[in-house]
């Protein structure tokens, strides 16, 4: 006989296991350390400190630049003062390279950390609490040194020149006033030149002859070489009279002008001898040396102009100088080169009438208490201008003349010794790692 069952035991509920997500989120969250105040401080502290550093660094950048720009205009300060300041630059397209100096700037001081090499470490914590030094601080000094080197480079490639330093000298002299002649009979021509006044003429083809211009041009140029403390003026004259230039002691300008003179300056149909004088008067009116001069060099008669020669002497002679005459030629004929060749091809010269005055010449010499000269070729012509030299009494006189001095090296000097200085710096006392 079946024994009757037995009733079953409800089972107890078992647990329910966690998801394997939840559970690694749980893990993770207790593995991760809670932060502390005290390290949320520090955090805030170390970016303080770092803000503070970049500010102390771009005050000691400005501090730099300001030590360096006194230690290079110490030097020019004392050597020229304000007259760089008032300088003449001759390169002024150098002085655009400035707008570099502060991209320069920049990569010789900050641009400098982010170009060094670098060296991975485990850990940084044993450098961050070991000493640091002064010499931290004084890393961008090098680079400041170097773009302050630039500057004073770039002004002294600009090229400054002072022309505002005049010498003033106890000189003596004479004024003289250089008449010239630049009428058409001007065009004659005129032998024996000296060889060593052949610099003085322009080159000529083959078979031509200085003319008479020529020689008086070339003659008047090694004048004007040769004198070193007489004011020299040029009146120029044809139909009417100009001046070239007032009584000077600036002998290059002078030579310029007198070597660019030609037929074709002036009207030279007509020849105004007294207008001429007239002018070179006047232009003498306001000199106080004692000895004053007209050298007239003419080839013709006066047969223009609206003041006579007679009282152009006069004049002459109420500035208190003396009028010295040059005949240029002699007769009343010469030669002058003919447009047309000759059979075989070479230039040929014809005659033709100049006519001269030479009683004039001498009456307006001797109203003034001068002389009167003919000069047949060159050299005649160079012994007269000497001549009147040795007959004129020299008179003292100050003269400034204005000098131009280049300032160049009173900026190139400062711009080597920062460069040295940077170089010293960086090998002994500034040296980086690595």
């Amino acid at each position: 006989m079946a024994s009757p069952a037995k009733p079953t035991e409800p089972a107890e509920p078992t647990p329910l296991e966690p998801a394997p997500g939840a559970l690694l989120r749980k893990l993770a969250a207790r593995a991760e350390p809670r932060k502390e105040p005290a390290q949320a401080k520090v955090s805030s502290s170390q970016a303080r400190t770092a803000t503070l550093r970049k500010v102390l660094r771009a005050v000691l950048l400005f501090c730099f630049a300001l030590v360096a720009l006194l230690l290079g205009l110490a030097y020019p300060a004392i050597a020229r003062g304000s007259e760089l300041l008032f300088a003449d630059f001759q390169n002024r397209w150098c002085l655009a390279l400035l707008a570099l100096v502060p991209l320069f700037f920049y990569r010789a001081t900050l641009g400098e950390d982010r170009r060094l090499p670098r060296a991975r470490l485990g850990t940084l914590l044993p450098l961050r609490v070991g000493p640091s030094g002064p010499r931290v601080w004084l890393r961008d000094f090098p680079g400041v040194l170097r773009s302050v080197a630039l500057i004073f480079g770039i002004l002294a490639l600009a090229r400054p020149v002072n022309t505002l330093r005049p010498d003033i000298q106890d000189e003596e002299g004479i004024d003289i006033i250089l008449v010239l002649d630049l009428s058409g009979s001007m065009r004659a021509a005129m032998d024996n030149l000296p060889q060593d006044l052949e610099a003085y003429v322009p080159k000529r083809p083959r078979g031509i002859r200085p003319t008479r211009l020529d020689a008086a041009r070339a003659v008047i140029r090694d004048f004007i070489a040769q004198r070193k403390t007489d004011r020299i003026g040029v009146v120029v004259f044809g139909a009417d009279a100009y001046v070239l230039s007032p009584p000077t002691l600036d002998y290059h300008l002078l030579d310029g002008l007198v070597a660019r003179m030609d037929l074709d300056l002036i009207d030279g149909n007509g020849t105004a001898i007294g207008d001429a004088l007239g002018v070179a008067s006047a232009r003498l009116r306001r000199s106080t040396a004692r000895s004053k001069a007209v050298v007239l060099l003419t080839d013709g008669d006066n047969n223009g102009g609206k003041l006579a020669p007679e009282y152009a002497a006069h004049l002459v002679n109420t500035v208190g100088a003396r009028l010295y005459t040059v005949q240029i030629g002699q007769g009343d004929t010469a030669e002058v080169l003919d447009p047309r060749l000759d059979l075989f091809g070479q230039p040929r010269y014809i005659r033709q009438e100049f006519p001269v005055n030479p009683k004039l010449l001498k009456d307006l010499a001797e109203k003034t208490g001068g002389s009167m000269y003919v000069a047949t070729d060159a050299t005649a012509l160079r012994a007269g201008f000497h001549d009147v030299l040795n007959k004129l009494e020299k008179t003292k006189f100050e003269s400034s003349v204005a000098t131009y001095e280049e300032l160049f090296r009173f900026l190139l000097l400062p711009a080597v010794m920062l460069l040295a200085l940077d170089a010293l710096l960086r090998t002994l006392l500034l040296r980086r790692f690595p």
